[in-house]
């Protein structure tokens, strides 16, 4: 059974192609669109994902969009303004009602479906939005028993949502209505400190181990041993900004001004109420499921530290966070979640990669680069050079195989650097992200060696745990090791990614150090590359030194010179330059 998932509701639309519970393709429709956390229907990422697998329309069995059906999620908040369960603001029922008549104007994406591609022979289904969030979690977790927690800004009308997973049924055992919203508490943190809301909330993260928790906001939220309250009147916004907010912590924040120790410490008592609220629901879910396997998905999943408080506090022996967490992860869900309605019998996969997207093999890059007339060279050798390159103290983008479903570059899109030096990680975010200094760079290590360096050291393939750095390892790796001296790990297996193990493995002979910094190959402002242009794009446009890019070592022109030093091995040929 061949089955499309859609996600175009509200922010990063995205597409999967599911067969039998298996994954053959997933990606966000920003990378083809080049515009971040694009909303529109992703009609490129759904061309992407029928060449990938060599079909067409006809052939799909489903189609299935991770939401609603058009119009429940707006009316049911209009409604609950109605009923007085969220404040009263006119701004508020007026966009509301603007976002109900579109949604049933467009159908969520349908109209666009139908226009694009025509009549449309596969029957549509919509998807409750925290059932597809649930599903991508659990249809993927390789288990068939756990607990399932969806934690987000909110759904159609909830905010957080408690599953029970046994074999190929989900029952849901407990629902958080919005606005009582972990997702919208943090998103409205977010926002104060002058960060872009639904987009930067791990900007806040960040900023976080900066500080110490000091203020009170048990007025804001108030979390028990297995509950939670927010205050919707304290959260709500208008275009003027939070109200309570602003009254009681002062203006909007500007970034460019920097931040005051108090900042850091109001973003440092957001995030441990953060990690309460979700150590608190995660012990509810135990308790209410009988399960020791949590699966996590939802916006609020991606908040690494915690996810890591989670798996430190002991509630549960395994912890399973789908990587593409956030609304396009529903794709993949919606998709599963109609495979399991039409045969009971699929199995959950257990998704220990992530690379789900595009690849573009060499003859595509070699004429890539020679039309862009462009120096480079060939080598049946790149982990070797890379690692020497890295060795030498020098800034790579990486390009590899296929690309990585969901935010996190992992060995495909990736920029990658010496751990050893904190000027390296300086360097990067100045020269070659152009970020702020103070946010933190990811560790990726060989999964057989992290133990080595982190505690606890589980598998965490898709860098959404956070993990403490050993203090005797802290100045071995100082460009990731986070001023709290905690690291976002990716832990690399050989099996998942051969060649970036390879890199990792050369570059752990040369140095004895089996960690890489890795970050997102993109600019700021900008989604990570999803082409060869687009990496060439990128490497000119940045302080990166080179660009290995499939089987192929692109120079700059400052470093040209030892680049032409490393063509005396065998194992490198020069390409044609122009």
């Amino acid at each position: 059974m061949l089955t499309l998932g859609i996600n175009s509701a509200w922010h990063d639309s995205a597409v999967a192609l599911v067969h039998d519970g298996k994954v053959l393709f997933a990606a966000e429709e920003e990378r083809f669109s080049r515009i971040k956390h694009d909303n529109g229907f992703p009609v490129l990422a759904l061309h992407a994902a029928l060449r990938h697998a060599g079909v067409s329309m006809e052939e799909l069995d489903e189609i299935g969009f991770g939401w609603n059906r058009p119009g429940v999620g707006e009316g049911w908040i209009l409604g609950a303004i109605a009923a007085r369960r969220i404040p009263f603001d006119y701004r508020v029922v007026g966009a509301h009602v603007a976002l109900l008549a579109r949604a049933l104007y467009t159908g969520d994406g349908l109209r666009r479906l139908q226009r694009d591609f025509g009549p449309i022979r596969a029957p549509i289904r919509y998807v409750d939005h925290h059932e597809a969030h649930a599903w991508s979690a659990y249809g993927l977790c390789g288990a068939d028993d756990a607990a399932v927690l969806v934690v987000d800004g909110h759904g159609a009308w909830q905010a957080t949502s408690i599953y029970k997973g046994e074999g190929n049924r989900l029952e849901r055992l407990k629902v958080f209505t919005y606005p009582n919203s972990i997702g919208s508490f943090y998103t409205a943190f977010t926002d104060l400190l002058g960060f872009e809301s639904n987009t930067d909330e791990w900007k806040l993260m960040g900023l976080a181990a900066y500080g110490t928790p000091t203020y009170d906001l048990s007025d804001i939220i108030t979390v028990s041993s297995d509950h939670y309250q927010v205050d919707a009147n304290a959260l709500r916004v208008t275009p003027r900004g939070p109200r309570f907010l602003q009254s009681r912590f002062g203006p909007r924040r500007n970034p460019d001004d920097g931040f005051t120790d108090g900042d850091r410490d109001l973003a440092a008592s957001v995030q441990r109420a953060t990690e309460e609220a979700m150590v608190s629901l995660a012990r509810l879910a135990v308790k209410l499921t009988g399960k020791r396997r949590l699966c996590l998905a939802g916006g609020v999943a991606m908040n690494s530290k915690a996810n890591g408080a989670i798996l430190a506090a002991g509630i549960v022996d395994e912890l399973f966070v789908q990587p593409a967490a956030t609304d396009d992860g529903t794709a993949i869900g919606a998709a599963i979640a109609l495979q399991k309605r039409s045969n009971r019998d699929t199995p959950n996969e257990l998704m220990d990669h992530a690379y789900l997207g595009p690849s573009y093999g060499s003859d595509t890059v070699r004429r890539v680069l020679e039309e862009s007339r462009v120096p480079y060279v060939q080598t049946d050798a790149v982990e070797r050079i890379a690692a020497g390159l890295l060795a030498s103290g020098h800034v790579l983008g990486w390009f590899q195989g296929r690309m990585e479903f969901g935010p996190r570059a992992l060995g495909a899109r990736s920029i990658i650097g010496d751990p050893r030096s904190a000027e390296t990680r300086d360097r990067v975010n100045a020269s070659v992200k152009f970020r702020e200094e103070w946010r933190p760079f990811a560790p990726a290590c060989l999964v057989e060696r992290a133990h080595e360096f982190f505690e606890p050291a589980s598998s965490s393939p898709f860098m959404i745990l956070t993990f403490t750095v050993k203090e005797d390892k802290r100045k071995i790796i100082p460009a990731v090791t986070h001023i709290d001296h905690s690291a976002r790990v990716q832990t690399v297996t050989e099996h998942a990614n051969p060649r970036y193990w390879g890199l990792i493995n050369e570059f752990d002979h040369l140095t004895g150090v089996p960690v890489v910094l890795n970050t997102s190959f993109n600019l700021k402002g900008e989604p990570i590359v999803c082409t060869p242009q687009d990496a060439l794009r990128t490497f000119f446009t940045s302080g990166l030194d080179f660009l290995v890019i499939e089987d192929f070592v692109v120079p700059k022109h400052d470093v040209r010179e030892m680049l032409d030093r490393a063509l005396e091995a065998d194992t490198l040929s020069p390409g044609v330059t122009a």
